[in-house]
């Protein structure tokens, strides 16, 4: 295959992916999920407030496990990846994993009957999808030299955003039904007599995501090879020697240590806010499915354009600068979230029906895209720069690592600011205070890298 022709098939396994987290993890599933939770807890006695508080943390306690699993598990898979030679074998068992989980969603019951083997299937296919996501991530390295990953990075997660949206506004344009039962914009009845008494377009998202999975990776399946490698087998021994040998490498290049102490907080900083966005805009702005898919089209919109111009910008000034840049925005955008209800804005009342909130949200939601696309394009260009030749799978199986071995800290932190507060809005607060950790850090990491 032409170098090209690679670069082209990595950026369709963004393309096939990015569903899971578009329609699942923020803008369709996570909100319908904690709606039908909070219309459980509900009728139960809680008021509607604490009812929302009980969604939150249910879902962020789910959220919490998958982040373990998915933390302790890349490092070593990674090294018995690394110590066999071979990658595809576990990206096509965790894409299937994924596209498993994903179909495993349409059987949610709208009544809330089944809550918690729901939230099952989806971490099954969050863990997948993530991991898959690192073992890709590990080939960028053979993609293209320290001049020119920034761009590839970023346009390989533009190129995915762009199949975000498209798949977002297939479901809200063909199946999702409104209160009307129509389609929104088109106002057709929804495809295949989905049922939207019982939610039925929503829950199509799960299994479409699964079938959009399985039809675009295909030219990643045939287009991405491994090169001619020793037939090794891999060894669960050697490889954990390989990984203790790799972590205590980290103690020996302060670089790499800071930024992956840095990534590890502002990561989880910026997940916790892709994972409550549609939450927070369904609990505390009572926004509709059909509004929180309208704002996700914006948003993934901003991050497929921003993404794409990030990685611009990375190959002129490099990676660094972009992280500061985005962290700082995103930042502001958290004070704001925080300040905002319903009613109020930083303590100042509201007329009535005024539409504030919705409209701020609504750019907050462009720049929480914008700015997490050039953040996660950075950060991975930059992790280029510190992976060491022959070991890419194992060091991006640390940079996995950083990313999740706090995976739980964002939504514990949730979690528990929500449960003081009984306010679902005060309690994405702590994400500010991870971001402001991952800056401390990043200002001891070489822009340059420390792998050569």
């Amino acid at each position: 295959m032409s170098q090209r022709k690679t670069i082209w098939g990595w950026y369709w396994f963004d393309w096939a992916c990015q569903p899971f987290f578009t329609l699942l993890l923020t803008f369709i599933f996570a909100p319908f999920f904690a709606q039908v939770a909070t219309e459980y807890y509900a009728s139960g006695g809680l008021s509607e407030q604490s009812a929302d508080a009980r969604a939150q943390t249910l879902w962020s306690t789910g959220i919490t496990i998958a982040g373990l699993i998915i933390a302790f598990s890349a490092p070593v898979l990674g090294a018995i990846a690394d110590s066999s030679g071979r990658r595809m074998p576990w990206i096509s068992f965790f894409t299937a994993a994924a596209i498993f989980g994903a179909a495993a969603t349409w059987f949610m019951d709208p009544a809330g009957s089944n809550l918690v083997t729901m939230l099952v299937a989806f971490v099954i296919c969050y863990i997948g999808a993530e991991l898959a996501f690192i073992f890709a991530s590990a080939q960028l390295p053979d993609l293209g030299d320290d001049d020119s990953v920034g761009g590839i990075s970023g346009s390989g997660l533009a190129f995915g955003y762009v199949g975000g949206v498209l798949s977002l506004v297939i479901i809200l344009l063909l199946f999702v039904g409104q209160e009307n039962g129509k389609t929104i914009f088109l106002n057709l009845d929804p495809l295949f007599g989905f049922d939207p008494a019982e939610k039925e377009g929503t829950r199509f998202a799960g299994p479409f995501a699964a079938l959009w999975c399985l039809v675009f990776s295909i030219p990643y399946f045939l287009w991405v090879r491994e090169g001619h490698l020793p037939n090794r087998r891999p060894s669960l021994g050697g490889a954990m020697r390989t990984l203790w040998q790799a972590i205590k490498g980290v103690t020996n290049r302060p670089s790499q240590g800071k930024f992956l102490i840095s990534s590890m907080f502002y990561r989880d900083a910026l997940n916790g806010l892709y994972t409550f966005g549609g939450i927070y805009a369904g609990l505390v702005l009572d926004w509709s499915i059909v509004q929180i898919g309208t704002f996700g089209i914006v948003a993934a919109i901003s991050a497929g354009l921003f993404s794409w111009l990030g990685g611009k910008l990375d190959n002129r000034i490099g990676p660094k600068p972009v992280i500061y840049l985005t962290i700082f925005i995103l930042m502001g955008v958290c004070v704001v979230i925080i300040g905002m209800s319903k009613t109020h804005f930083f303590g100042v009342e509201l007329a009535a029906g005024s539409t504030l909130p919705d409209n701020l949200f609504m750019l907050c939601g462009c720049l929480i895209g914008g700015m997490g696309g050039m953040l996660q394009s950075a950060s991975r260009s930059l992790m280029v720069r510190h992976a060491m030749p022959g070991k890419e799978t194992i060091e991006f199986g640390l940079y996995g690592l950083s990313g999740r071995a706090t995976a739980f800290l964002a939504p514990l932190l949730i979690t528990i600011a929500t449960t003081i507060t009984d306010s679902a809005r005060l309690g994405v607060s702590p994400i500010v205070i991870l971001f402001v950790v991952g800056l401390v850090f990043l200002i001891g990491v070489n822009a340059k890298g420390d792998a050569r």
